[in-house]
């Protein structure tokens, strides 16, 4: 999971929701919005297969392995406050998605790429690690190449920054800052993580 290569069409049906945010990919599930297979109407699903959905959205959505979802389990359970919320709230100050949703990018996968590839620095550093998870006050910007510039200026100019109260983008000086921690309300991904958070304790 920590890179999906297969088809993200039968992902985003199978889950009932754009979680591959890829043209394709969306325009399969506006067409056919059912699960794949034969017969997909009339399959009845158990506790533990709604627990299992709901977790495989999160590994999808944020490109987590099942090692990875676990460790921040691990550490959303140690945490002060509400597990559930402690587990998105990690997942949504991860690097990757930070840079997705400051507008850098159209996609996570398309995030997560140019990060490995260098393109991105957290407070004047170079960093390569997608799952990098960042604190109120740090901020990313783009590497001085002029290439680099040029093609994200592009991909910004067709894809607006999302407005947030947590993370400001700077689309002059191609730099993102987070303002604060993002709460419950900033979650971007509709998933019952309680019923994720039972799994995973069993």
């Amino acid at each position: 999971m920590a890179r999906y290569t297969g088809p993200k069409a039968r992902v985003n049906r199978r889950l009932s929701m754009l979680v591959y945010e890829s043209a394709g990919a969306a325009r399969a599930l506006e067409r056919r919005d059912t699960p794949p297979g034969m017969h997909p109407r009339g399959r009845r699903t158990s506790n533990y297969g709604t627990a299992l959905t709901e977790k495989q959205k999160i590994k999808h959505y944020y490109g987590l392995g099942e090692r990875q979802l676990r460790r921040y389990f691990v550490a959303a359970t140690s945490a002060k406050g509400n597990t559930a919320q402690n587990l998105l709230l990690m997942c949504e100050r991860r690097l990757d998605n930070v840079v997705r949703r400051a507008g850098f990018t159209k996609t996570r996968p398309q995030a997560r790429q140019g990060i490995v590839h260098g393109h991105f620095r957290v407070n004047g550093v170079k960093v390569t690690k997608p799952g990098y998870i960042l604190r109120a006050g740090d901020v990313v910007e783009l590497r001085g190449r002029e290439n680099l510039k040029n093609l994200y200026r592009g991909v910004i100019a067709n894809n607006p920054p999302q407005s947030l109260d947590w993370l400001t983008f700077d689309s002059e000086g191609l730099q993102a800052t987070l303002l604060s921690q993002p709460t419950a309300t900033d979650i971007s991904l509709p998933v019952d993580a309680n019923v994720v958070v039972e799994f995973l304790s069993r």
